[in-house]
Order: C-alpha cells, then sequence, then structure tokens
C-alpha cells in the first residue's frame, strides 16, 4: 500500500509549491512521475521546472518528447504511464490516476480556492483509504509552511 499526501494549496499557486515538493523527493532517491490534466498544462509545467529559480533547475523530461525511462521526473497526462519506473506520483490540477498500488507515495496537490479541484480530492480521499492506502492531509498555513491536518 502507498502513502498517500493530500496537499491543499490556500496561500501559494502550485507552480510555486511543487518544485519543492519534487526537490524534497530526489533528495530521498525519488524517482517521480508528475500527472497533469492536460497537454497544456503539462508543456506549461515542462517550461516552468526549468526557470522557477535562477541558480537551479529539476531535471526532467515530458513523455510527449520520448526518453521517458531516462527522466528522473517524468511530466505527463496519462494516469497509467510508469515509463521512468517511479516511487512518487504527483497528481496536479484534478488529474486522477489509474492506481496508486505501485508507487510508494502518492501526492494530491490541489488548490483550494478551485471548487473543483477541492471536489476532486474529497472524492480522492475517500478511494484511496477505501484502497488500503495510508492518507494524510496537509494545509498550508499563512508563511506557507505545510501542516499536518489528518
Amino acid at each position: 500500500m502507498a502513502e498517500v499526501l493530500f496537499y491543499h494549496l490556500t496561500e501559494s499557486r502550485m507552480e510555486d509549491a511543487l518544485p519543492d515538493l519534487l526537490e524534497r523527493s530526489l533528495a530521498r532517491g525519488w524517482r517521480v512521475v508528475v500527472q497533469a490534466s492536460s497537454p497544456e498544462r503539462r508543456d506549461a509545467l515542462d517550461q516552468h521546472l526549468w526557470t522557477y529559480k535562477d541558480d537551479s533547475f529539476l531535471p526532467h523530461g515530458s513523455d510527449a518528447e520520448g526518453g521517458g525511462a531516462l527522466q528522473p521526473i517524468l511530466l505527463t497526462i496519462e494516469p497509467e504511464q510508469r515509463a521512468n519506473d517511479p516511487h512518487v506520483r504527483f497528481m496536479v490540477d484534478g488529474a486522477v490516476p489509474d492506481d496508486l498500488g505501485p508507487y510508494q507515495r502518492g501526492v494530491y496537490l490541489f488548490d483550494g480556492h478551485d471548487p473543483d479541484q477541492l471536489a476532486t480530492a474529497r472524492e480522492r480521499w475517500k478511494v484511496e483509504k477505501a484502497a488500503g492506502h495510508t492518507v494524510t492531509y496537509w494545509q498550508q498555513t499563512e508563511d506557507r509552511r505545510w501542516v499536518k491536518k489528518a
């Protein structure tokens, strides 16, 4: 069973929070897949991860480019994409995976100001808990730190 984390964005945008969480995953030696909700969103994330910081970047690629098996972070829209043999799967913008069973960790990152993303996160909480995964809920504080709420 996977550990499934729900990150409720209340103070920052997903583009601001995701790189830090990806850096932490890579620091643990994990390979990552990030599932976006549309090709346009995947491609925007692809560009953002190259330029989000002046002094660094996150090594990644998109499944639209091929070579996914070589990528430490693989961006996709496919719910079953596992070409890079990932340990962690991130779902952003309401994306929903096929099954989190093969992963050590699943991470739902959702915008607390978007009613559709909130509804999807609530539904996925029920689904992942019913599947037997360990689920935890994290919410941002005003200073953009994460606090475990459940």
